[in-house]
C-alpha cells in the first residue's frame, strides 16, 4: 500500500469512525499480518457487527492514530486486538501502548496455532499486565473456542462499566455509605442498577414521573416489575421482600446443613451438599461471593487460563447450588446460634428462626478498620473499605490510594488503574513477596500510572466539603517515622488485615487469641462432646458438636478462594459421617431431609 493509498485509508476510516452513535462500544484490530486481518476482521464483523463498531487498521502506528481519536472523541472501547508471531512482532508493544488511550478496554493477543514458539513471550507480557488475554486465531467457522474468548472479555468489559439494562434504578446522593452499600450490594448480586445522582437530569425526569417530591434518599425503582415499585429509603428487609427474594422456610422445616455465609467456601459447601441430596440452607447478610466476590480479575483459579471476576464465579457458584435445590435467604444477618436437643437453631434479623440438624459458619472476615477517626467519618465519601468494584469508574481523574498488601489490594490498585489518573499502593511492610501473589506483582510493577510505596502507613486525611480531599502519610515505625506528607486523593481504598466474622457466635465456641474458629486437632475435646470418649473430632468440627468452620473464619485457614472452595467440598464427607451417626429421633420428623424430601431438586425457591 502506497503512502497516499495509506493517508486516504486513515481519513476515510477516520470520518466514519467519527459519524457513528457515540454509544456504540468499538471493537478495534490492528495488525501488520494480512491473513490474520483478514479472518479476524471477518469473524468479529459476522458475530459483533450489529452491536459493535468493528475497526481493523493495516497496521500498528494506523491502530494508536485510531485510539487517539477514539479517546479525543470520548468514544468507549470494549475490546482491543493485536497479533503476535512469525508475520507480527509489533502486536505486544501495540497493546501495552494501547492502555494508554484506553484503560478499561480489554486488550487481547491473538496467536496462531502451532506457534509454540511464540508462547513464552506472550505469557510473560500477559503476567505483566501487556494483555488481558490469549486467544488462538480461528482456523475454522464457527470457532466457538475463539467466540467463548471474545464474548467472556465482552462480558466482563459491561460488567466493570455497569452499563446496559438497569433492573433497579437508584436515585441517591453522590458520597452518601447508604446509597454507596446499595449500589455496591445490588451489583454483586448481580442485580442490574442504573444510580442517578440527585440533581441530575435523568433523576430529577425520573422522579417527576413518579410524582415524587422531596422523597426520603436514597429511592430505588424496580423497573421490572408489572408496574414500578418505588421504595423510598428502604430497609434491607425491605428491598428482599420488593424482590422477591424473601420466603422464609415454614417453621417445621428441619434442614440437613444450614449453611451461614455465601462466600466461595459457603457457595461450594450449598453446591456439593445440595447435589447430594441433603437438604441445603444458605443465609447470606451481604451479597454472593464474599470479599472474593469484589476482586476485578483473579488469575491463578484453576481452569480460568483467562482470568474470571469475583463476582462472576461467585455467581456461577450460586446460580449452580440453586440449581440443584439450594434455599437461600439474602439480605438477613444471622445473629445467634442456639441448641434444641438434636437440632441446631439459626435466629435471623428478621425475626425468624431456621432450624438445622448440623451448621456450617462460612462467615469469612472484615477488612481491618484503621481506627483514624477522621477517616471513619468519610466512609463511602472517598474511603471504602474493600474493593467496590462499583466505584472504579467514579474515580476517573483522579488520584487513588489503595492500602493493603495482599491480593486483593493489588486486584483493587490494577482495577482502579484503568480509571484513575493515578493509584498509590500503601503497603507498611518493606516488600510485597511475602504476601502478593508474584504475577500480581509483575503487573503493579508494569503498570505506568501505579506506584508502590514501601514502608508507609496512613496516620490521617483531609476533607473538603465532607468529601475525601487528601490522606496524610508516614514512614512505619517510630524508628522510622519521617515527617508527615500530606498526598491528594480523591479515592482511599482500605483492605488489610482480616478481622473474623464471629460476634454473633456463643462463647463455647472455640477461638484462638486472634478470634478465629478453632477446628478438629487446634481445638480442645473433652470426653463429654457427643463424639465419645477417645474418638477423634471430625477435622473442620468446632467445639460446639454438629457445627463446622470453614474458608478463612476457621483458624489456620489459607487465604485462597481454591482453598476455600475445598474446605467447602471437603466438609460435605463429614457432614454425612455426622448425619449418619446422629440420626433424628423418632418422634422428629424431618421435612425436607434425606429420608422424607419434601421437594424435589426441581422445585427450588429463590428464598
Amino acid at each position: 500500500m502506497s503512502l497516499r493509498e495509506y493517508r486516504e485509508r486513515h481519513r476515510t476510516l477516520t470520518r466514519k469512525t467519527a459519524a457513528m452513535d457515540q454509544s456504540v462500544p468499538v471493537m478495534l484490530l490492528a495488525t501488520t499480518d494480512p491473513t490474520s486481518r483478514r479472518i479476524l476482521g471477518d469473524e468479529l464483523r459476522r458475530r459483533y457487527g450489529a452491536d459493535y463498531e468493528v475497526v481493523d487498521c493495516v497496521d500498528l502506528a494506523h491502530g494508536r492514530a485510531v485510539l487517539e481519536g477514539l479517546r479525543r472523541w470520548g468514544r468507549p472501547v470494549a475490546l482491543i486486538l493485536g497479533c503476535y508471531g512469525p508475520a507480527d512482532r509489533g502486536g505486544l508493544d501495540f497493546l501495552r501502548r494501547a492502555y494508554g488511550y484506553h484503560p478499561a478496554a480489554k486488550r487481547g493477543v491473538v496467536v496462531t496455532w502451532g506457534d509454540f514458539a511464540s508462547a513464552p513471550t506472550v505469557f510473560r507480557a500477559v503476567a505483566q499486565g501487556h494483555a488481558d488475554l490469549v486467544i488462538i486465531r480461528p482456523e475454522r467457522l464457527r470457532d466457538e473456542e475463539f467466540h467463548g474468548a471474545i464474548t467472556d472479555a465482552l462480558d466482563d468489559w459491561h460488567l466493570a462499566q455497569g452499563s446496559g439494562f438497569e433492573a433497579v434504578r437508584l436515585i441517591g446522593k453522590t458520597g452518601d455509605s447508604r446509597t454507596h452499600a446499595l449500589r455496591d450490594s445490588l451489583s454483586r448480586n448481580h442485580i442490574p442498577v442504573g444510580f442517578y445522582p440527585v440533581g441530575s437530569e435523568a433523576a430529577e425526569r425520573t422522579l417527576a414521573s413518579l410524582n415524587l417530591r422531596d422523597p426520603a434518599l436514597p429511592v430505588l425503582v424496580l423497573e421490572f416489575t408489572a408496574s414500578p415499585t418505588v421504595l423510598e429509603n428502604p430497609s434491607d428487609l425491605e428491598i428482599a421482600e420488593a424482590l422477591g427474594v424473601t420466603r422464609p422456610p415454614p417453621a417445621d422445616k428441619i434442614f440437613d446443613v444450614v449453611v451461614v455465609g455465601a462466600g466461595p467456601s459457603g457457595l461450594a459447601t450449598a453446591v456439593y451438599a445440595a447435589s447430594e441430596g441433603l437438604s441445603t440452607m444458605v443465609v447470606e447478610r451481604e451479597a454472593v461471593g464474599g470479599q472474593a466476590g469484589t476482586s476485578s480479575l483473579i488469575r491463578n483459579y484453576p481452569g480460568f487460563s483467562r482470568g474470571v471476576s469475583g463476582a462472576h464465579l461467585a455467581y456461577r457458584s450460586f446460580h449452580q447450588a440453586w440449581i440443584f435445590g439450594t434455599d437461600f435467604l439474602f439480605m438477613r444477618k444471622v445473629e445467634t446460634l442456639g441448641v434444641d436437643g438434636a437440632l441446631r437453631t439459626v435466629s435471623i434479623s428478621d425475626g425468624t428462626t431456621v432450624r438445622g440438624r448440623t451448621v456450617v459458619v462460612a462467615t469469612g472476615v472484615d477488612y481491618r478498620r484503621l481506627g483514624i477517626p477522621q477517616l471513619e467519618e468519610l466512609v463511602g465519601r472517598g474511603v471504602f473499605y474493600g474493593a467496590t468494584v462499583s466505584e472504579a469508574p467514579s474515580m476517573a481523574g483522579k488520584h487513588v490510594c489503595v492500602v493493603g498488601g495482599g491480593n486483593s489490594a493489588g486486584q483493587a490498585a490494577l482495577h482502579l488503574a484503568k480509571y484513575a489518573k493515578k493509584v498509590s499502593l500503601l503497603v507498611r511492610g518493606p516488600t510485597l513477596a511475602v504476601s502478593m501473589s508474584d504475577y500480581l506483582i509483575a503487573q503493579l510493577e508494569a503498570t505506568r500510572n501505579v506506584a508502590i510505596r514501601y514502608g508507609t502507613e496512613v496516620v490521617g486525611v483531609r476533607d473538603l466539603e465532607g468529601f475525601l480531599a487528601a490522606v496524610d502519610v508516614a514512614g512505619r515505625g517510630a524508628a522510622d517515622a519521617g515527617p508527615i506528607e500530606e498526598i491528594e486523593a480523591g479515592g482511599l481504598f482500605v483492605l488489610i488485615g482480616s478481622v473474623p466474622r464471629t460476634s454473633w457466635l456463643p462463647d463455647t465456641v472455640q477461638r484462638d487469641p486472634s478470634g478465629f474458629l478453632r477446628t478438629g486437632a487446634i481445638r480442645e475435646v473433652s470426653d463429654a462432646e457427643s463424639n465419645g470418649p477417645g474418638k477423634l473430632p471430625l477435622a473442620l468440627e468446632t467445639s460446639m458438636p454438629g457445627v463446622f468452620a470453614i474458608g478463612d473464619v476457621r483458624a489456620g485457614s489459607i487465604k485462597r478462594v481454591a482453598t476455600a472452595v475445598g474446605d467447602g467440598a471437603t466438609v460435605v464427607s463429614m457432614l454425612h459421617a455426622y448425619l449418619a451417626e446422629h440420626p433424628l429421633p423418632a418422634s422428629m420428623s424431618s421435612t425436607g431431609g434425606v429420608a422424607a424430601p419434601e421437594e424435589s431438586p426441581g422445585d427450588v425457591r429463590f428464598s
